[in-house]
């Protein structure tokens, strides 16, 4: 029981100590990104991958974005880690994607990338890309947000109260952000479906 209310405890302390400017520029470029019909690419590796080929189906089918995520499709993920190696596989399909400077990438991930360390190299690669082309770029991560926070636009970086949960925290509150972001009222377009049901 002690353990449940540490890590509950926990989450409220990063409930209470979010940047909420952060999360509200991020609205706001993505309102612009919609507007001026740019897509979204969402970028994540392993549990945050997860995370962003749901966040994909969200701001399509509730924020009306054109979004779209690499890791949704894992046989070219696996082609081009085999062909090309793992630190290109994204930056490499955001130029068969034709990256413009009207999209924007959107990175889910716990440290933001560190080439420094190769820890998520192919985050810090597509980065770059990004900032060569001019798109804009969001974040939400955890740690003190890596490469990402360094170049992005507008950053979540998620506390950390007890570094032996920054995984866990960073990866749920990736998932608490983005879905308060699709249900604020300058994004959201469609009703979703249970609030809908009377």
């Amino acid at each position: 029981m002690q353990f449940i209310k540490q890590f509950l405890s926990e989450a409220q302390e990063i409930i209470a100590n979010v940047d909420n400017q952060q999360i509200e520029s991020i609205i706001h470029l993505l309102a612009t990104l919609r507007q001026h019909e740019g897509r979204l690419f969402i970028l994540g590796v392993g549990g945050s991958a997860a995370n962003a080929s749901h966040a994909v189906n969200d701001f399509r089918k509730i924020a009306g974005i054109e979004a779209y995520t690499p890791t949704d499709n894992v046989s070219e993920l696996t082609a081009r880690t085999n062909d090309e190696g793992w630190a290109t596989v994204f930056s490499k399909w955001l130029e068969v994607s034709r990256l413009k400077k009207d999209d924007a990438l959107f990175i889910f991930s716990v440290g933001g990338g560190n080439m420094e360390n190769n820890v998520s190299p192919n985050l810090v690669s597509a980065l770059q890309y990004a900032k060569q082309i001019g798109s804009k770029i969001m974040g939400i991560v955890g740690r003190d947000g890596g490469y990402t926070a360094t170049v992005a636009d507008a950053c979540v970086i998620i506390p950390t109260p007890n570094p032996t949960h920054t995984t866990p925290h960073a990866e749920a509150f990736q998932a608490v952000i983005w879905h308060l972001i699709v249900s604020h009222p300058m994004l959201k377009a469609c009703q979703t479906k249970w609030e809908s049901v009377r």
